[in-house]
């Protein structure tokens, strides 16, 4: 007894009752009452590296919006669908207990702590302590291994002492000195095992021993649950099932389950889906039962869980069962339409191809023709696959036609009996059988090589012939007629008229691109509604034997969608078919009127995990379908198309964080908007939907003042939003499920505050100063004003000044230009006295030229001239008369004063200049003729040219200066 005081223990049962009704109430029709007896359903594994925290969850229990809450070894572990958190105790202690009343507060109990969780919105947790009401005397030393919610009680159990919580008030209830087990509440009466004295039910606060419980013995009671219609099923450790009725009437219930619940060592259970009973155990995981006590399903390492031992077992609102594990947390999905059978060892291959036939399960894998008993009866019975001898090697067809089980294998064809095969064929590749139009006692069958012929003889189906005149491998294979197939393979599409006696291929028509097909890397044909239809990677095609060319289906591509590429089609029933596009499944509806329903995620756990281009499924019984996968194989049932589809509660916003500093992240609690400071308007909103499934939920959100639509939906459960400006925003979120139910839209509202600059007291700042610059601008403007009259005052002083300044300079202009005209009426009137001085001179010459002409033209009165000394008297005195230089120096000073002291700049300039230079220069500046400065200088105009020329080299002039510009413009 006290060695399994130390084993795991369960947890409420109480609670699933209710928990199932809620279920259902929040559900409407669930997908499927009756849990499947053949294979195992998916169970979803959940790590300790996945939620990061201790290897043993003692506990599961499930909030009133789905949120899972986990008793861990590490703390209270929150599990929305999305997000794993934990929470720890105040004492850090590890839990053993968690329950969930209607309120939504969570209670939980540890090592002497225990007490309530309440959700302050977002993703927070605030702990609150009940065992701190105990006084000193009652102070708690131990663990709290139960927690039953009844009404407004909570009754916290240790092994020593039961604790009754109720209005703020705790009350110690003890064994009278026995220790406790374990707590049960069901069908509103509290039950708990004192050892050694056994069952005794709670009433009051007085423990009263129940009538029948001796027929227990000494049995460890670990769980009790509703039965029937007023009966309690007993769950003990090693004694099996026992039932009590209404009396306390306590009876052993013998059933197929007895023997398994005692050897695998019961440990907890729960009531699932109103009639089921799934009970964990310490060795053997989890075994469900139905009413009639026998076992339905076995989940174990085997099949699936983490480990074989089950400390906490309970359901969610979906009712799939979560298992808390020794080590991990599973969640097994008995409420979905697909189970299945994995070969973890290897031993079978990848499947082919799989047909149920005489009470076996047939698997035709890559390693050979495996079989096993299918299940029959009202029992689970696992599956146990052995090799029918001499069938190693690849298998591609299991045929089942008219009562006989055909199997196209790699070398060839046979006849399966039981564990045997009878060689039907030596032709190689068996790829497909089908029966030809019209002729029941003929079969083709597509190979290697080409065709083959079988045909019905009275010990049934014989290999027939091969057909000649046609050699190419035909996996796919589709008569029209009696005579005319659709062969398709490795080398593209034919079509093949046979002879009437199917012993020769006649023709042979080959369709490609030329025909309108697409260029496609598989063209493969298939029988839709009564017609051959054409697969290929662009798409449907149909042919028209009229026109002999093929034509896109566009009418069916368009609702098929992605499943219009489908590499293969299977038909399901009178009008559903199969559509599996390389691994990916859909079953597709045929309704009336042109209505196609394609119906694939519930399917998507199965993408990718079959064989591409070598996918099969195979219709066992009405609505049940064996899919070939490539590690075994899965079993659908399928749902009523009528039932009402599930409802999908309103997404929860989990966190609302601060992502501008990740050094100062901070978290925002829930509240009505609350209100975000500017500098943090980077935020992550996470949000998620309890609703749990292999299938990833997609979310699809909108942020109202942000957004412009609703974004595209996705799998991605957070948001993040940078650089939002102030101002107030409504996020909107909702959820789809893999079969296309969405759920109503859940809201958060926030506000961004404005940035600093523009707070209340920014503004308050801002409006004073405004003020003040009015003030000051208007003093300002003042001032301008005063600055701008003393400058216009100045500026027309500056005018002023201009103006006078300006008459002023006019007036010494207009005085200067009087000046200048009189000092130009000046010089004109001295160049008119040189000239006439020049004149004089040159007439004086001219008139001593004349008195000299004339005296040597002089006779006496005999007629004689004039001696010579007489002459060279008179010669004398005129030539003292022409060289006279007072002349000239009159003359020079005249031109000095008229022509600004030509002569000193022409000696300075030109010191190699002589006095007659000098006159010759004077001469031409006055524009004089060389004749008048012949008869100045008293030589010859000749002479006057021989000096010019002297006056040139001396001066330096250019050839092309003329003497007298140069003269003029010094």
């Amino acid at each position: 007894m006290f060695a399994y005081i130390h084993r795991p223990a369960g947890m409420l049962r109480e609670l699933i009752a209710i928990t199932v009704a809620i279920a259902f109430l929040f559900l409407g029709v669930v997908h499927a009452q009756e849990i499947q007896r053949i294979g195992s359903p998916l169970v979803q594994q959940y790590t300790k590296s996945e939620y990061k925290a201790g290897n043993q969850n003692w506990a599961v229990a499930t909030g009133k919006n789905g949120i899972m809450y986990v008793a861990n070894a590490d703390g209270l572990l929150v599990f929305d669908g999305q997000y794993w958190t934990v929470h720890h105790l105040p004492n850090k202690s590890t839990i053993r207990s968690v329950a969930v009343d209607s309120a939504g507060r969570i209670y939980t109990g540890g090592l002497a702590e225990f007490g309530f969780w309440e959700d302050s919105g977002y993703g927070q947790m605030q702990y609150h302590s009940v065992s701190g009401l105990l006084g000193s005397e009652n102070q708690l030393r131990d663990e709290i291994w139960k927690i039953v919610i009844d009404g407004d009680r909570v009754f916290f159990q240790s092994f020593s002492t039961l604790y009754r919580y109720e209005n703020n008030d705790l009350r110690a209830i003890k064994g009278r000195g026995e220790p406790f087990l374990f707590l049960h509440h069901v069908r509103g009466r509290t039950f708990i095992e004192l050892i050694p004295s056994g069952l005794h039910e709670l009433q009051g606060d007085t423990l009263v021993p129940v009538r029948g419980k001796d027929v227990l013995g000494g049995a460890n009671i670990l769980t009790m649950l509703p039965f029937g219609e007023d009966e309690v099923l007993i769950g003990t450790a090693k004694s099996g099932l026992f039932r009590m009725d209404s009396a306390s009437t306590i009876r052993k219930w013998h059933n197929a389950a007895d023997g398994l619940l005692q050897t695998a060592q019961l440990n907890n259970g729960l009531r699932v889906l109103g009639h089921y009973y799934a009970f964990g155990t310490i060795l053997q995981g989890v075994v469900i039962v139905n009413e009639a006590g026998h076992i339905v399903q076995h989940l174990h390492k085997g099949n699936g869980l983490q480990n074989n031992t089950v400390l906490g077992i309970h359901t969610d609102q979906q009712q799939n069962i979560w298992v808390g594990l020794d080590n991990g947390i599973d969640r097994i999905e008995i409420n979905a339409p697909i189970y299945y059978y994995a070969d973890k060892s290897g031993s079978i291959g990848t499947v082919y191809t799989a047909r149920i036939f005489d009470g076996n399960i047939y698997l035709g894998t890559n390693q050979g023709l495996f079989y096993s008993r299918w299940p029959a009866g009202e029992s689970y019975a696992p599956f146990a696959f052995t090799l029918v001898g001499g069938s190693q090697g690849q298998v591609w067809d299991l045929t089942e036609v008219d009562g006989e089980l055909l199997c196209g294998h790699n070398d060839g064809t046979y006849k399966v009996l039981g564990n045997k095969l009878v060689p039907l064929s030596s032709v190689t590749g068996g790829w497909s059988l089908r029966q030809l139009p019209n002729r029941s006692d003929r079969m083709l069958q597509g190979t290697y090589t080409g065709l083959a012929v079988f045909s019905k003889a009275a010990s049934g189906w014989q290999f027939s012939h091969r057909i000649s005149g046609y050699s190419d491998p035909s996996q796919f294979i589709e008569p029209v007629s009696a005579t005319k197939v659709w062969a398709s393979g490795y080398q593209g599409l034919r079509l093949l008229t046979l002879d009437d006696e199917l012993t020769r291929v006649q023709q042979v028509q080959v369709y490609d691109s030329a025909s309108g097909l697409p260029r496609s890397t598989f063209t493969n044909v298939f029988g839709l509604a009564g017609s051959p239809v054409f697969a290929t990677d662009s798409g449907f095609y149909r042919y028209d034997d009229i026109t002999d060319r093929f034509y896109a289906y566009d009418q069916l591509n368009e609702q098929l969608g992605s499943f219009a590429s489908s590499n293969k089609v299977i038909h399901a029933d009178s009008n559903r078919y199969w559509f599996i596009n390389h691994a990916h499944i859909a079953l597709v509806h045929f309704g009336q009127k042109g209505l196609v329903q394609v119906d694939s995620m519930q399917f998507a756990t199965l993408n990718g995990r079959m064989m591409n281009f070598y996918e099969n499924i195979n219709r066992v019984k009405d609505q049940v379908y064996l899919i070939s996968l490539d590690d075994g194989f899965a079993i659908y049932q399928a749902v009523d198309s009528v039932a009402a589809k599930p409802h999908l509660p309103l997404p929860l916003i989990r966190t609302v964080s601060n992502i501008t500093d990740s050094l100062s992240s901070r978290r925002y609690t829930a509240g009505a908007a609350p209100e975000i400071p500017y500098r943090h308007n980077n935020i992550r909103i996470s949000y998620a939907l309890p609703w749990y499934s292999a299938i990833p939920l997609r979310y699809q959100f909108y942020l109202e003042g942000y957004s412009r639509t609703w974004s595209e939906w996705n799998e991605a459960a957070q948001k993040e939003f940078t650089n939002l400006r102030q101002g107030n925003y409504v996020f909107k979120v909702r959820a789809m499920a893999p079969d296309g139910t969405r759920s109503g839209i859940a809201e958060f509202r926030f506000t961004i505050l404005p940035p600093w600059y523009l707070s209340w007291i920014a503004l308050v700042v801002y409006a004073v100063l405004f003020v003040l610059l009015l003030v000051a601008g208007r003093d300002w403007y003042r001032r301008k004003i005063q600055k701008h009259r003393e400058l216009i005052q100045a500026n027309m002083d500056r005018k002023q000044r201009e103006a006078l300044a300006k008459e002023t300079e006019e007036n010494e202009q207009r005085l200067m230009k009087l000046k200048n005209e009189q000092l130009e009426r000046e010089l004109a009137g001295k160049n008119r006295e040189l000239a006439n001085t020049a004149m004089s001179i040159v007439y004086k010459n001219e008139l001593l030229n004349n008195v000299h002409d004339e005296l040597l033209q002089l006779r006496d009165g005999e007629g004689r001239k004039l001696s010579n000394d007489q002459l060279r008297k008179i010669n004398k005195i005129i030539e003292d008369a022409r060289s006279d230089e007072r002349d000239w120096n009159v003359f020079e000073e005249s031109f000095n004063e008229a022509h600004e002291n030509f002569f000193k700049k022409l000696k300075t300039d030109h010191p190699e200049l002589v006095p007659n230079d000098l006159k010759l220069c004077a001469y031409l500046r006055m524009n004089m003729s060389s004749k008048e400065i012949a008869s100045l200088l008293n030589i010859t105009t000749r002479g006057v040219e021989i000096r010019r020329y002297r006056l040139r080299k001396k001066l330096n002039i250019p050839h092309e200066k003329n003497l007298t510009e140069f003269l003029l413009e010094l």
